[in-house]
């Protein structure tokens, strides 16, 4: 019998690359012994060059799947949404912007004993901010996730149908699929490949998305603040005791005078800060465990069209 791939590409105010990028893809998979299911994620539902898009390419090309959101969720939910509804043995995750070539794909299906096989780029194609960022983002990767420091982690990823059943499986508000990925699996591999420009448009991840991403890894997936809060609380009780401790010897050694007001004012602030910023989190922590209480799905589909439809 023979197998399938499903192809699951989240897509965000893209419409020139698409028709290429498809093209691409039958190109390669027409040569490769599988069937194979393009699913399109439809993450921008209101514009209308990328609805229009992905429409045309459902009419003209029979393995398209365009899945139509209610609204801007985000590549994580998106990609999600894809995989609940691919239908492959084995699932593939790229970009909509061709900077994921296609023909690397054999590659990765080189690979398919491992749970996951994630594209490593020994060069991208982004700019010298987004570089750093990506190292900054990738040391936490292994702090936080526990990721080997010889994986890299990328979009463009391969992995089998009961992996992305098991990702499914875990409720969370805000999903993060490396940690989703890391949590339920350590064989995962990487593969190099080639990074492309981007075909068309720039980057949808802006300074605040990054952010939002980067808080999602640092308070959905682990427990790191609460440890520095901890950390912190200890130090700031220990520095007390010592400051007590002086301010008491000297008073019993030196002649008393009233003294100290700068001092006391800056502990208090110091303290009273420390005390805001543990609530601060901790508040956090609790409006994240409110939605997953909640149980509130991460994203909602609007329509779904299909080629054979």
């Amino acid at each position: 019998m023979t197998e399938t791939l499903s192809i699951v590409i989240p897509v965000y105010k893209s419409s020139k690359s698409l028709s290429k990028l498809v093209e691409k893809l039958e190109d390669v998979c027409s040569t490769l012994p599988y069937n194979y299911e393009v699913i399109f994620i439809n993450d921008s539902p209101y514009h209308t060059a990328t609805n229009d898009a992905l429409n045309r390419l459902v009419k003209e090309h029979k393995n398209v799947v365009h899945i139509r959101l209610t609204k801007n969720f985000g590549q994580q939910p998106a990609t999600l949404c894809g995989l609940n509804h691919a239908k492959g043995d084995y699932i593939l995750t790229m970009d909509d912007d061709l900077q994921h070539h296609p023909e690397d794909i054999e590659k990765l299906l080189a690979l398919k004993t491992h749970d996951v096989v994630i594209a490593k780029f020994p060069k991208k194609k982004h700019n010298i901010f987004k570089n750093i960022g990506s190292k900054i983002k990738g040391l936490f990767d292994h702090w936080i996730l526990g990721k080997p420091k010889h994986i890299k982690l990328s979009s463009y990823r391969l992995m089998s149908r009961s992996i992305a059943e098991k990702i499914l499986s875990i409720k969370t508000p805000y999903p993060f699929i490396p940690a989703l990925l890391f949590s339920v699996t350590d064989d995962i591999v990487n593969v190099e490949v080639s990074h492309h420009s981007r075909d068309e448009g720039r980057s949808s991840y802006t300074f605040f998305k990054l952010l939002k991403l980067f808080s999602n890894l640092i308070i959905n997936n682990s427990s790191i603040l609460l440890r520095v809060i901890g950390y912190l609380g200890f130090s700031s009780a220990f520095i007390s005791v010592v400051f007590a401790i002086v301010i008491l010897i000297k008073r019993f050694t030196q002649e008393y005078v009233l003294q100290g007001w700068t001092s006391l004012i800056l502990s208090v602030l110091f303290f009273g800060g420390l005390t805001l910023f543990a609530l601060g989190v901790i508040g956090e922590y609790l409006i994240r465990i409110v939605g997953t209480a909640e149980s509130r799905p991460v994203y909602f589909v609007r329509q779904i069209s299909r080629g054979e439809d």
